[in-house]
């Protein structure tokens, strides 16, 4: 993979300052970067991975070079507010009145760069009762009803991994902020912040639920609804080889297709959407899949539009033929990765480079946001900075 060269997607000429942080605020800065930002990255002098793993492969952080600054230090604070009065937008994701402390709160940065677009990421947001507990994905889906929701009924609520809190309740829609703010400030000349918190996205994603409620076609509680699994026709199956079909046939269209393609006479099973059905049938079904391998499923069902498709692994996914063809993976063999989406006709997103650690390339970010060598250099010496 080469080094990243000079970016031309959608975003190319907007600089983004990334104070480094976990889960939805890389995960932001990487669409951005994917699209063409030029996004530098600040770690801490101390930083360590909370993970463990090569950092290398961090794909979080593709697409763009990383310093190391001590914020501790004055020298370093001021080396930060400098970087701040270059950029178009300011990322960061500690808890309120953290960045205030350190004196590079948005009100001491927008009063020298009045055009900056100031991003604050968290999980309770700036204001609230519970704006400075801790908290996790887990946390911020548990109050939204969200994950109430997840799960057999028989058991305790299931977190959908960190996918719904962190990167699409938290990172997408603080990018889609970053981008709206843009956009305005091409009319008013002005930045402004941006409140992301988690717990604010995660129920944005919840408004078809609410709806669904409150027009009485989702009743209340874990399970007997249409695509919470309850449903014989929407939900996964286990398969003769321990592996599963993911069924989604809820048109009647495709509802007739899949109960014929396995062998059930589709004028039985009449009234699907009726969920004084579901049990039974669901049993039925069931049975009728065990007895199959899941690339036999999927083989008798090619060429048939009854929404069936395999439950691959993540390894799987990467070899699929389908997601080969369509790019939906990119990278060297060794680090295939999700690709930048979506896909736009003119100026598409693109892999770049890959994650790289403080000091490999930042010297040359810096450079790109005409920053003084001499200062650069002074930081570096004094232990201040690692810059590459």
């Amino acid at each position: 993979m080469p080094d990243a060269a000079p970016a031309k997607g959608p975003l190319a000429g907007i600089r983004v300052l990334e104070l480094a942080g976990l889960g939805p605020t890389p995960f932001g800065a990487m669409v951005l970067a994917d699209f063409g930002a030029q996004v530098v990255r600040v770690e801490r002098l101390d930083h360590t991975s909370v993970a463990g793993g090569d950092e290398r492969y961090n794909y979080l952080n593709r697409n763009r070079r990383a310093i190391a600054l001590d914020l501790k230090a004055e020298q370093g604070l001021a080396f930060a507010r400098k970087l701040a009065s270059h950029a178009d937008v300011l990322i960061e994701g500690f808890r309120p009145g953290t960045m205030e402390r350190l004196g590079l709160g948005p009100a001491d940065l927008m009063e020298d760069n009045p055009r900056l677009i100031y991003a604050r990421m968290t999980g309770w947001g700036q204001t609230g009762p519970l704006a400075q507990a801790a908290g996790h994905d887990i946390n911020y889906l548990a109050m939204t009803g969200a994950l109430y929701l997840i799960g057999q009924p028989d058991r305790p609520p299931q977190p959908p991994l960190n996918l719904v809190g962190n990167f699409g309740g938290g990172g997408m829609t603080m990018v889609a902020g970053i981008l709206a703010a843009l956009v305005e400030r091409g009319t008013s000349g002005r930045g402004q912040v941006i409140d992301a918190a988690m717990i604010d996205g995660a129920s944005l994603l919840m408004t078809q639920v609410f709806a669904w409620s409150r027009m009485g076609i989702w009743r209340q509680g874990r399970g007997g609804n249409l695509l919470d699994g309850s449903a014989y026709f929407y939900r996964c199956y286990e398969t003769a080889d321990g592996r599963h079909i993911a069924v989604g046939a809820l048109e009647p269209q495709f509802h007739a297709l899949f109960v014929k393609t396995i062998g059930l006479d589709p004028s039985d099973y009449a009234d699907h959407l009726n969920p004084a059905h579901w049990e039974e049938r669901g049993a039925t079904v069931a049975a009728i899949i065990r007895t199959r391998t899941r690339d036999e499923w999927i083989a008798a069902f090619q060429g048939i539009d009854a929404c069936v498709s395999p439950v691959l692994s993540p390894q799987e996914a990467l070899s699929h033929p389908a997601n080969i063809e369509r790019g939906v993976y990119v990278g060297p063999d060794d680090a295939r990765q999700p690709a930048p989406a979506p896909r736009l006709s003119r100026t598409p997103g693109a892999l770049q480079a890959m994650p790289s650690l403080p000091g490999e390339g930042g010297m040359a970010a810096l450079e790109q946001w005409e920053l003084e060598s001499a200062e650069i250099d002074a930081l570096a010496s004094a232990g201040l900075l690692v810059a590459g």
